[in-house]
């Protein structure tokens, strides 16, 4: 029952060509340069996205691509990873690209992720949106629990931010709903932490249209975070909610893992013509799909993660968003 958030590393048949299109700089300009980017290429399509920032609550302004900081920690999810110094290099280098919007969750590690996140960035910049997640404990490698015990998640609240070593949390999501917990008694607990103060806005992670409708009458809810790519649309009923309700989705295992499509596909194909990867082509169809998307691609490279960044600057034409929006993993 692992929960990628962040999605794997690249698999065979995902190839990482070489972004010719976008140098480093201009990744970095793309995030300052304000309403001016456009992610889509015809103001005719629906799908064009000219909004490169997205309000968490109303309140907190995020570029809409963010970074998932569970991959950071050791093999399996699970300790310290083997060269601590390139995780810090990472989130570091994250940052430097523009990106605001870091999510990560006190089971990566488990509490690993939000460590290196502290050692590497603290004192936070401005504007630096950290969203973590409690509800899910990890007794060894490999191995996910829901925990959604009251007193369980407002220890969880408590720990991470001392780990992470903040006063309140901009965003804390209930990881996973608890079978054996309703949800409502889970969201009471997260819900008396953020009335004391701890939690600014909260969100949900792996939940369903109904989950949303029954925490939303226990407290504001402003996102969502379920597994969503090109070629995995289980979800899809959710996100359609989400744009209706102008709540942010946060797709986890953003880029899929090609392995449903054929050798030769529209992400290939696209990406060919643009000489870029089919990461940052299934990256751009996200950004392009809604304006409530919030992708969260992770990496313990720095290079990939210079590549994932630049995906925000491919614009796409309408006939290329057709051919990969017509992709659902089936071949």
């Amino acid at each position: 029952m692992a929960d990628t958030s962040l999605g794997p590393d690249p698999k065979p048949g995902i190839t990482r060509r070489t972004f010719l299109g976008a140098t480093l700089a201009s990744g970095a300009a793309l995030f300052t340069g304000g309403s001016a980017v456009i992610f889509g290429a015809d103001s005719s399509t629906s799908q064009m996205i000219t909004n490169p920032t997205w309000k968490l609550g109303g309140d907190l302004t995020v570029n809409r691509l963010g970074f998932g900081a569970m991959r950071i920690t050791g093999e399996g999810i699970w300790g310290w990873p083997a060269d601590r110094n390139n995780a810090l290099k990472v989130l570091r280098r994250a940052v430097e690209l523009g990106v605001n919007l870091i999510d990560t969750a006190d089971a990566y590690g488990p509490e690993i992720s939000e460590l290196l996140i502290a050692q590497a960035l603290y004192p936070y910049p401005e504007g630096l949106v950290i969203a973590t997640k409690g509800g899910l404990i990890r007794p060894g490698p490999g191995q996910w629990v829901p925990d959604g015990r009251p007193e369980h998640l407002k220890q969880a609240v408590e720990g991470s931010l001392k780990r992470l070593r903040l006063e309140r949390i901009d965003l804390y999501q209930l990881h996973r709903v608890d079978p054996k917990v309703p949800i409502e008694e889970s969201l009471g607990a997260v819900k008396e932490m953020q009335d004391a103060g701890k939690i600014r806005h909260v969100g949900l992670s792996n939940v369903s249209t109904e989950q949303i409708v029954r925490a939303r009458k226990v407290l504001p809810i402003v996102s969502v975070q379920n597994r969503y790519n090109i070629e995995d649309r289980k979800t899809e009923n959710t996100l359609v909610y989400c744009e209706k309700e102008s709540l942010g989705f946060m797709p986890w295992f953003p880029i899929g893992g090609g392995r449903g499509l054929k050798p030769e596909n529209a992400l290939e194909t696209t990406a060919r013509n643009h000489d870029v990867s089919a990461i940052q082509v299934a990256l751009a169809w996200l950004l392009e799909r809604s304006p409530v998307m919030l992708p969260i691609p992770g990496t313990s490279s720095v290079a990939h993660l210079e590549e994932n960044v630049a995906a925000a600057k491919l614009n796409l034409s309408p006939a290329e968003w057709k051919a990969n929006d017509a992709l659902t993993g089936r071949g």
